[in-house]
């Protein structure tokens, strides 16, 4: 299935159905008076988010959306039938916006939370609502109310907890494969990955988190070169950014401390928030290395960067170091789900 992130949508809500300008006719009832009844409510449009899909792709060919009318109301105080809501599923973590104004209509980042983004028009009143003891025979009825129509902008974010940044190459999906049970393309070439990946860490029975792997950034990014850039946005919603960097490119001549600055540079660009969130360094490839040229190397690129967080030497390929650097993304999450905790209860106190 082809990984679709953003889709255009119009939506149009059912419009009202019309009140009825009736009389009671019966025999022997010479007055009976008006007996006309509502018209029933036009369809609503709701959106809800199903942790069971995972891409934008039905919106990518279907774009229009429209709900019923409601039916008009009847004689014999007989109200119309009210349309049914028409429900757009849509993954969790998406975004809905309007295209016009940009305004922000739902953010969808639980299963089954659900949102309404068109209303659908009230019915009209029959002229049984306009009797009265002067107004014995009205003839007064009110049109349905139309219902909102929008143009919509849906944008998917992808929930993790942990997401992998680097260069094309730098051992991304690789690690991915290491420490989780997704499986995504490797192969010895740049820009292998495509679209993102997620895998579930478990750390135990009961403690586990998702990483998120996106195709590797290169300089210029925040400008669109490369296909990095495009995925950006499913980096916003992690706590934890994992630098990966290559120990041992081969490139003889590709400087990993300048790449590492590139990449820093192009969060910074693209957006403030996601250059602000904790970045863990981690050095990957190790095992391409002599285990003293290794440390060298490593050493080296720490001081290079000024990097003075987190860092870790690992090997992706042999598993080697991962299981530190997992535990380790455990307990930090865990950390910040607890300050988060009494974040919120003060709050509320």
């Amino acid at each position: 299935m082809k990984f679709i992130d953003e889709a255009r949508i119009e939506v149009h809500a059912g419009s009202g159905g019309k009140g009825s300008a009736s009389f009671r006719r019966e025999k022997f009832v010479p007055f009976g008076g008006p007996d006309g009844g509502d018209g029933g409510r036009g369809g609503s449009i709701h959106v809800e988010a199903d942790c069971n899909l995972n891409t934008l792709v039905d919106y990518r060919f279907q774009r229009i959306f429209k709900a019923k009318n409601g039916e008009p109301g009847r004689g014999a105080d007989c109200n119309g039938r009210g349309a049914d809501d028409v429900i757009l599923r849509v993954p969790v973590g998406t975004v809905i916006s309007d295209l016009n104004t940009g305004e922000v209509i739902a953010d969808l980042a639980a299963h089954e939370q659900r949102a309404l983004i068109a209303k659908g028009g009230r019915g009209g009143l029959g002229n049984l609502n306009f009797k009265s003891s002067t107004n014995r025979a009205p003839r007064q009825f009110t049109p349905g109310e139309p219902g909102e129509s929008k143009e919509l902008h849906l944008e998917l974010k992808v929930l993790a907890d942990v997401g992998l940044l680097g260069m094309p190459n730098a051992g991304k999906s690789t690690f991915i494969r290491a420490v989780s049970a997704a499986r995504p393309k490797v192969a010895d070439y740049p820009f292998t990955t495509l679209h993102p990946n997620l895998g579930v860490v478990r750390v135990d029975d009961n403690r586990s988190f998702v990483i998120a792997d996106v195709p590797g950034l290169i300089e210029g990014a925040a400008e669109g070169a490369g296909l990095g850039h495009q995925f950006l946005k499913h980096l916003q919603r992690t706590h934890l950014l994992l630098h990966l960097v290559d120990m041992a490119p081969f490139d003889e001549s590709a400087d990993p401390i300048a790449e590492a600055k590139a990449i820093v540079n192009e969060l910074k660009k693209y957006d403030q928030s996601l250059f602000d969130k904790p970045r863990w360094l981690v050095l990957n490839k190790s095992d391409l290395l002599e285990p003293g040229e290794a440390k060298k190397r490593a050493s080296a690129i720490i001081k290079g960067l000024r990097w003075k967080g987190p860092h870790f030497l690992i090997s992706a390929m042999k598993s080697e170091g991962c299981r530190d650097l997992v535990f380790a993304i455990m307990d930090h999450l865990d950390t910040a789900r607890i300050d988060a905790a009494k974040k919120a209860a003060a709050k509320d106190a």
